[in-house]
């Protein structure tokens, strides 16, 4: 049964509370398939399995980027944003967007891998994806993207020092500063209840969104960076790239009409583990087969030195 939620707290707790049942009963349930997480988590597979079988090493880092996202939310997905912290503590969110928080086993302790001065203002420059800042819906795709990493055998096909990192692109580094500080204090202004009052009068009304015409126009594109786990100072990068012309909700239409019919149809890990709370990734390259013959552009090609 695949889903497109989005909000971490809830997916975790149905993961703590059903996982196991669903695997007990062979039901496959993977609850972030839209566009919320599953191009986050197929980009970062697909590197990796590149990598895997080109190389025979696992991959040290996975860095993302928003590289453009030309998309208007609905009024209800801005209602069920705003809406998070009436239903969990600001812990319980915390705690839900954390490194390896939803994943089965426990990830590696190794040296953190963004350096100190991106860590305080936010902004990464990294090549072939360029100048980057902190991405608002990076929290919930790293804990996929992390759960994914403990379903395959726990965390061995990864690889054990394996890193990922998601960003968005911004057109120098003067605006990435800004739009960090931008968004730390916008989360930091919805922790108080009239704030979110206020916003929820003012944001566009449940069942409102984008028309049809601007929908067409609508375009949205992730690119990825990969890193061999290779000793060296040159280890070998990978690059992947995403892009789907039109709108952000019949990209999510995709997702799920595509997911379910790789469930019904096609042998992949997530067969192959017996069901539970699953995420994209296992769906594989069926999976991604098929998003493309629907539209979506996925490229993967492994670098030279």
């Amino acid at each position: 049964m695949p889903s497109r939620t989005g909000e971490s707290p809830w997916v975790m707790e149905i993961i703590k509370k059903y996982h196991d049942i669903a695997k007990a009963n062979g039901a496959i349930i993977i609850p972030e398939i839209g566009i919320e997480s599953a191009p986050s988590d197929l980009l970062a597979w697909s590197l990796v399995s590149l990598i895997r079988e080109r190389l025979s090493v696992g991959t040290k880092e996975v860095i993302t980027s928003f590289h453009e996202l030309n998309s208007a939310p609905s009024g209800g997905t801005l209602l069920t944003a705003l809406g998070i912290l009436d239903h969990y503590s600001l812990k319980d969110v915390a705690k839900a967007t954390v490194p390896w928080a939803m994943s089965p086993v426990p990830g590696p302790k190794s040296v953190q891998s963004v350096p100190l001065m991106s860590r305080l203002l936010g902004v990464r420059s990294v090549s072939d994806l360029g100048t980057l800042t902190t991405s608002i819906t990076a929290g919930p795709n790293e804990a996929i993207v992390y759960r994914s990493w403990g379903l395959f055998n726990r965390g061995d096909f990864y690889g054990r020092n394996f890193r990922y990192n998601e960003y968005m692109r911004v057109r120098n580094a003067f605006i990435g500063v800004a739009l960090h500080f931008a968004i730390a204090f916008g989360l930091v202004a919805l922790v108080i209840p009239p704030v979110r009052w206020l916003l929820k009068k003012l944001v566009t009304a449940p069942g409102q969104g984008p028309s049809r015409e601007a929908a067409d126009k609508e375009s949205i594109e992730l690119r990825s960076v990969a890193t061999a786990d290779q000793d060296g100072p040159n280890p070998r990068r990978a690059f992947a790239r995403v892009r789907w012309e039109g709108g952000g909700y019949y990209l999510t239409g995709v997702f799920l009409a595509e997911a379910a019919i790789v469930i019904l149809r096609d042998d992949t890990t997530a067969k192959k583990l017996g069901g539970g709370l699953l995420t994209p990734a296992m769906l594989g390259q069926p999976f991604i087969d098929r998003l493309r013959k629907a539209g979506l552009k996925f490229e993967t090609q492994l670098l030279s030195h």
